[in-house]
């Protein structure tokens, strides 16, 4: 995360979430505020359900109805525009002072991606450099980036086992 700007929750009234977010984007925007608030954040989620038919269905359901998450440097004067947007009731804090989300929230959310790239492919051999297994070598079977997973077989014990890792805990083989 940026230095300065952090995660703050705001309450909104119920149903509003999409509009309060809107609104706060078009504001930043006419008031040339994009390095103080940085950006806006609704986390949702992807469920199956039945409809009338029986049928499944994927949709985007919201985590947390009536919340929206903003990246902001918090001061008078932010903390003034965020208030000012109607369908925003207050900021989630003790009392009045707006408390930031922590770095475990704010990957649990998905409010930040940390992008991972790794340099190498299914077939490769690599060297695990992290975890329990540290210093086994194997051959990597499967990448799933979405997952952030890796899928290697080593041989342990005179067996081939395969072990799922995730991507940052192995790398190319010299």
């Amino acid at each position: 995360m940026s230095e300065g700007a952090k995660w703050y929750v705001i309450h909104t009234y119920s149903g509003y979430e999409n509009k309060v977010a809107a609104t706060i984007e078009k504001t930043v925007e006419n008031l040339s505020l994009e390095d103080v608030i940085q950006g806006v954040m609704i986390p949702l989620e992807k469920v199956t359900e039945l409809d009338k038919e029986g049928k499944q269905q994927e949709v985007e359901r919201k985590v947390f109805p009536g919340y929206v998450l903003v990246k902001m440097v918090m001061n008078d004067e932010t903390w003034q525009v965020i208030r000012n947007v109607r369908g925003v009731t207050s900021f989630v804090g003790t009392g009045s002072k707006p408390v930031a989300l922590t770095e475990q929230e704010v990957e649990k959310w998905g409010a930040e991606k940390h992008e991972i790239s790794v340099n190498y492919k299914v077939g490769d051999t690599v060297r695990v450099s992290d975890g329990p297994l540290e210093g086994f070598i194997g051959t990597v079977e499967e990448i799933s980036l979405d997952k952030n997973r890796v899928r290697v077989t080593v041989s342990m014990f005179g067996r081939e086992t395969s072990v799922e890792l995730e991507l940052s805990q192995v790398e190319v083989e010299h």
